[in-house]
């Protein structure tokens, strides 16, 4: 049957969020209905408001850093029933075509990469408010309280895991440890820089550490960021508005000959070119985690991360082997979303969690 809940609903680019009764509709073959029970606050949410992604249409349901439990699947899902605990994958893995059969692949022809995910796959919502059709973001739409995806997007979790701290294996968590262990492969030993210290940055120094990096430098203008640097692992902080020369040029003082792994989690053209400069010349490498937007925007897309990693890492947070509970500054109750995107804006928030 129809659900009735509540979900924040973008009417259009530029307007708030606005906590809305909406319908939404059982699941069809294929599909699965999620009762979200906690959904992170990423920056990309909020870009989505503004208006910065051209193929987003309006209104919308945003939010993809959910953790949620499975209500009802339609004819023919076999991966989850209802009562799974699971967390909903925005970048799929249909395990059917070219990529997903490629060992050397993490894409998914059914990404957003290279299909429109403002619609469920047969091109209809499931989402209806005050008489209009709402649209899907990314096929997850956690902001809502009820979200219908393809089984495809769906992974199924430990039973034992705590929803309102493992939302954040959706994204933000695994695009940055992600990009430490399995983009640049970080070596035992080695020296690491990471620009921007989000939960992001954050997560990529835990990766790093995670690796057994011998020096971890991490770099942000905003110095209330580097006592959690600290505790998760970080080596050095630095703040490029306590020098005058650029930045690249303190790190190779600091390294002798630049550093082996350097990463950029801000997505701005100036950091861009600091974190590449910063690598040594013979092996360095860079990796870009941050999504730019706007005029500090880079062509081409960021690479997908993760999919069916969201199992073991969840088995991993279990097992204590790093610390996600550490990236949760701020948890908010649903009706406040509002006013969680507030502390990220502002560089106070690590991962504002909102729980329903």
């Amino acid at each position: 049957s129809t659900e009735g809940c509540r979900a924040a609903v973008a009417w259009a680019a530029g307007k708030p969020l606005s906590v809305e009764e909406v319908e939404v509709a059982p699941p069809k073959a294929q599909e699965v209905r999620v009762k979200i029970v906690a959904s992170g606050i990423c920056r990309t949410d909020d870009h989505v408001l503004g208006g910065y992604f051209p193929n987003i249409e309006f209104p919308v349901i945003p939010g993809h850093e959910g953790a949620g439990i499975v209500e009802s699947v339609g004819e023919g899902v076999t991966s989850v029933k209802p009562g799974d605990k699971v967390i909903p994958l925005c970048l799929p893995q249909c395990g059917e075509c070219c990529f997903c059969l490629n060992p050397d692949s993490n894409y998914c022809i059914k990404s957003h990469f290279s299909e429109s995910q403002n619609l469920m796959p047969d091109k209809t919502s499931r989402f209806t408010c005050k008489g209009k059709q709402i649209h899907h973001f990314l096929w997850t739409s956690t902001f809502a309280e009820y979200t219908v995806m393809p089984e495809y997007a769906v992974a199924k979790i430990d039973a034992a895991a705590p929803l309102d701290k493992v939302c954040l294996l959706g994204c933000g968590f695994p695009t940055g440890y992600g990009a430490a262990i399995n983009t640049a492969k970080v070596k035992p030993g080695s020296t690491c820089a990471v620009f921007g210290l989000g939960g992001v940055g954050l997560s990529v120094v835990m990766g790093c550490k995670a690796a057994g990096a011998s020096r971890i430098i991490a770099i942000d203008i905003n110095k209330d960021k580097f006592a959690k640097a600290k505790e998760l692992g970080a080596t050095d902080c630095v703040n490029p508005k306590d020098f005058t020369k650029p930045i690249h040029e303190v790190l190779m003082e600091m390294t002798g000959l630049g550093v082996d792994y350097s990463f950029e989690a801000i997505g701005h053209k100036d950091t861009l070119k600091a974190a590449f400069e910063s690598t040594t010349v013979g092996w360095g490498t860079f990796v870009i985690a941050g999504v730019a937007v706007g005029e500090q925007s880079l062509p081409g897309s960021p690479p997908p991360s993760l999919e069916k990693s969201v199992p073991k890492l969840v088995s991993d947070y279990m097992a204590k082997k790093f610390d996600l509970d550490a990236l949760v500054s701020h948890t908010l109750p649903f009706e406040k979303i509002s006013d969680a995107f507030d502390p990220t804006i502002a560089g106070k928030s690590n991962r504002t969690i909102v729980v329903f």
